[in-house]
């Protein structure tokens, strides 16, 4: 019976590890694909239909027009900036509206939790959120791309949760001392709550990173634009380009250049993931478990 069971153990393993190991491979297949066709010669790629596993010929010449041109630095500063000083905010406030909401004894504390939660599924539309950003003085500005999106409601309810989760007793202790609640927020909750502030620090950098929407409808100014709205425009141009080109070479480059740019667009925030991986599963599930 026991090696009956052993058995069946290792063909459900086997079979678990196999689809897993497939999943993967279907969704790390398309980001090898475009990293390869980056980097192949133009012609080559233009006649090749199918799967690439790896560069066909090999060129740069892609990256070298998506590097030359002279607002990538500008707006790659601009991303960074708009980051950190994002995330910032997003964080200061996400915590502070977490920790209200995690405490007992908060005035209204239900009230604001359904109204807060309200917002996540209702909108009330791209014409209003225009109006309102335009009418508080933000149009053009950096605060046009952090202040209308500060707080997002799922963070701010996933790090409630992990509040939850902080023993009370940690708390009525700090108070007995004299603390008050900030010194109770930044010396013990988040301390303590490391894996889920690690989490939700990634959430609102990448999406951060990933934003152009916000800064195609707010930002007129060329010198604010962020990289991704930039390298929206040079998908785009290359697209309207090579439909209307005659010269077949300009043609053939365009298609590496859609490739080269978004890798240059992609691979940088990447790099973020290995650092915070520790902390991913461990954040999401806090305070999913009663004790």
């Amino acid at each position: 019976m026991k090696k009956k069971k052993l058995t069946g153990d290792h063909v459900f393993a086997g079979i678990a590890y196999g689809l897993m190991g497939l999943m993967a491979l279907i969704c790390l297949y398309p980001m090898w694909h475009v990293v390869m066709a980056s980097f192949s010669d133009p012609i080559e790629l233009m006649r090749h239909s199918g799967v690439i596993l790896k560069p066909l010929g090999h060129s740069v010449e892609g990256y070298k027009v998506v590097i030359q041109n002279p607002n990538i630095p500008r707006s790659y500063l601009n991303t960074i900036c708009y980051v950190l000083a994002g995330t910032a905010v997003n964080m200061f406030l996400t915590t502070l509206g977490a920790y209200a909401l995690s405490r007992k004894g908060y005035l209204f504390k239900r009230t604001l939790t359904l109204l807060i939660v309200f917002t996540m599924y209702f909108n009330a539309g791209l014409v209003p959120n225009f109006l309102l950003v335009k009418g508080l003085g933000m149009y053009n500005s950096v605060l046009a791309l952090i202040l209308p999106g500060a707080v997002s409601t799922w963070n701010l309810i996933v790090m409630k949760t992990g509040f939850q989760s902080v023993p009370v007793s940690l708390e009525e202790s700090a108070r007995l001392d004299g603390a008050n609640d900030f010194t109770i927020l930044f010396r013990i909750f988040l301390p303590l709550s490391k894996a889920t502030v690690a989490v939700m620090i990634l959430f609102y950098a990448v999406g951060h990173w990933s934003s152009w929407f916000n800064a195609m409808l707010y930002l007129r100014d060329r010198a604010k634009f962020p990289l991704q709205l930039i390298m929206r425009e040079i998908l785009i141009s290359n697209s309207a380009n090579g439909n209307a080109s005659a010269d077949t070479d300009v043609m053939f480059l365009q298609e590496v250049v859609k490739y080269a740019t978004i890798v240059v667009s992609t691979v940088p925030i990447l790099f973020i993931y290995p650092f915070a991986q520790k902390y991913f599963m461990a954040g999401v599930m806090m305070g999913s478990v009663k004790e």
